[in-house]
C-alpha cells in the first residue's frame, strides 16, 4: 500500500542527499517519479544537496494543486508511481492535505523531506500538517553538530553573523544578501541556541580566536523580556 511518510530532521542532516538518493533508486529500479522542490538554494526547478549533488524538479509555487497536477499527468496516459517533495515545510497546508489524497485515493507513494521547526523553534505550516496526517514521520539518523561538537537540534538564523530569532518566517539563505544583511543559517545545540551563541559570536568571546569556548560559563543566558 501507498504512504505518506515525512523524513524529518535539522539542517545539514543529509534530508536533499535522501531525496535525490530515493529518486536515483526508484528510478534504477524502472519506477516512474516526479521530483518537486521550493525554495532550494540553487534556484528554481532544481533540488540540490550541500554535497553538489543535484536534479530537476517541479518548482511548488503557492498555487500549485498537486491533486489536479497528478490527475492531469495520469489522464494524459503519464505513469506516476511515486513523488519526492522535498523542503516540504514550505508547502501550504492545503497541499499537504493534496498529497494525503494522492496517497489515499491514487496509491501513489509520497516522500516528504523537510525541517520541522523555523529559527524561532515554531513548527513550519507545512511540517505541523505533515506530522499530523503522516502515516510515518522518520527522523534522519545522519546527525548535524553544533559548533560544540553536541547534536545539533535548532535552526539558528544569522543576520551579519548575529544570530536572530525575530523576524519573517520563510527567508531564504546561502545565495544572496537580504536588505537587512547577510542571512545565513547555522545548526546549534539546544543550549547555545538558548545562549544566542553561534559559532562566529563563539569566536569573538574566546581568548584566542582559533579556539571555540566550550565552556557554557562564558555563554550567558539572554534576559527575558
Amino acid at each position: 500500500m501507498a504512504e505518506l511518510v515525512f523524513f524529518s530532521g535539522t539542517m545539514d542532516c543529509g534530508k536533499s542527499t535522501l531525496a535525490l538518493q530515493m529518486g536515483h533508486n526508484h528510478s534504477a529500479r524502472g519506477r516512474i517519479g516526479l521530483i518537486f522542490t521550493k525554495f532550494d538554494r540553487m534556484g528554481e526547478s532544481v533540488l540540490s544537496s550541500r554535497l553538489g549533488l543535484s536534479m530537476t524538479a517541479i518548482e511548488v509555487t503557492d498555487d500549485l494543486d498537486f491533486w489536479e497536477h497528478i490527475v492531469g499527468s495520469l489522464t494524459r496516459g503519464l505513469r506516476v508511481d511515486y513523488l519526492i517533495c522535498d523542503e516540504a515545510q514550505f508547502y501550504r497546508p492545503e497541499q499537504i492535505d493534496q498529497l494525503a489524497r494522492i496517497v489515499d485515493e491514487l496509491d501513489i507513494d509520497v516522500h516528504a523531506f523537510g525541517i520541522t521547526a523555523d529559527f524561532r523553534t515554531q513548527l513550519f505550516p507545512g511540517s505541523k500538517r505533515l506530522i499530523e496526517l503522516a502515516d510515518r514521520v522518520q527522523v534522519l539518523q545522519v546527525e548535524a553538530l553544533c559548533w560544540c561538537g553536541r547534536k545539533a537540534t535548532h535552526n539558528a538564523r544569522i543576520i551579519d553573523g548575529v544570530m536572530v530569532v525575530e523576524g519573517e518566517q520563510v527567508v531564504v539563505g546561502d545565495t544572496a544578501a537580504a536588505t537587512t544583511g547577510l542571512v545565513e543559517y547555522e545548526v546549534l545545540c539546544r543550549r547555545h541556541y538558548m545562549r544566542r551563541m553561534n559559532s562566529q559570536s563563539a569566536r569573538a568571546a574566546a581568548r584566542d580566536a582559533d579556539i571555540l569556548p566550550f565552556d557554557l560559563d562564558i555563554c550567558p543566558v539572554p534576559p527575558t523580556a
